[in-house]
């Protein structure tokens, strides 16, 4: 069996109902738009942001969730597919997941549009059933993932941030919508707001990790996940880079920062970047980041009594910095 179906394991009967409900929420009178959705539900991947929902509500709930978290789950990952199906748009990409992207098949303005009714009907599933509370979680973490994209825009221009600049940015990119996950799985069954807080910050720490592995990946040789040097490409400044940027010699990082200015379509000059970010020990730093967010994380599970889900929350903690894509 692997990690994610062992993770599963707890709430496989919640997610099967889940993706009936999600499937569900999706619909319209518009033939085209459920040609669409049918489409993307039949994409999905690991589904790990429902997951977070489920099992913080039935660690905190001894076992038992309820329609709020069905409610939640679902206006989750209505707004996490939105967010995807217009990051390929301002990408020009055209593959998600192995599958084509929306705007590959049916164009730049059908994915936008099909990305705000995504985004329409999940606050509408929450505003309908007068769970507020929720919405105000999802809102945050939606404000928060623009915050940060154009954070990283806005950065990527000068390549020399620092790390701190760098949390930020991956708090607000990745970690916030990890942490609303958590957030809401815990508040869909539990009043008790220090609870929702420590959740909240639970999600955050394992979202703050998963971007950290993600940034390894592009120094890994056998290309794992995504092709070696593909954010250097970019000039996505990455935590083993920025270490690197801010304690090497003035000469060194002149010739860094040049390089992935001006020359970082020469497969050569990647490798020469590679190369000096692993022997600089960037690499080891990011790493070593990495496992202090996920031990911080796994400290805030310490104080719940034993259960199946929370066996399932830190399996997930370790999936997160272990997986190999």
């Amino acid at each position: 069996m692997n990690v994610i179906s062992q993770i599963k394991l707890p709430i496989n009967s919640e997610m099967e109902l889940f993706e009936k409900k999600f499937y569900d929420s999706m619909t319209s009178k518009v033939a085209l738009l459920n040609r669409i959705t049918y489409y993307i539900v039949n994409r999905k991947g690991k589904q790990m942001r429902p997951m977070f929902v489920f099992l913080t509500a039935k660690m905190l709930n001894n076992g038992v969730v309820n329609e709020r978290t069905y409610r939640g789950a679902s206006v989750i990952e209505l707004i996490h597919t939105a967010t995807l199906v217009h990051d390929d748009v301002v990408d020009d990409s055209n593959r998600r997941r192995g599958f084509f992207s929306i705007n590959a098949l049916w164009k730049n303005k059908i994915a936008v549009l099909v990305g705000d009714y995504l985004l329409s009907k999940g606050l509408l599933l929450s505003i309908d059933n007068g769970d507020f509370d929720l919405l105000k979680i999802i809102s945050v973490a939606v404000r928060e993932m623009s915050e940060g994209e154009l954070l990283q825009i806005e950065k990527a221009r000068r390549l020399d941030i620092i790390e701190d600049i760098y949390y930020e940015i991956i708090r607000k990119k990745t970690a916030t919508l990890i942490a609303s996950c958590c957030a809401l799985g815990a508040k869909s069954v539990n009043e008790d707001e220090a609870q929702v807080e420590t959740m909240r910050k639970f999600g955050e720490l394992i979202g703050m990790a998963f971007q950290i592995k993600d940034d390894l990946f592009d120094y890994t040789e056998d290309a794992i996940g995504k092709p070696t040097g593909i954010d250097i490409k970019e000039q996505k400044m990455t935590l083993p880079l920025i270490y690197v940027i801010n304690n090497c010699s003035a000469k060194e990082k002149s010739w860094l920062i040049n390089s992935i200015k001006n020359h970082n379509k020469d497969k050569k000059r990647v490798k020469e970047v590679i190369a000096f970010v692993k022997s600089q020990n960037g690499l080891a730093y990011a790493e070593q980041k990495m496992i202090e967010f996920q031990q911080e994380a796994i400290q805030l599970l310490q104080n719940f009594p034993d259960s199946d889900y929370k066996a399932s929350l830190l399996l997930m903690v370790n999936y997160v910095i272990e997986r190999k894509i």
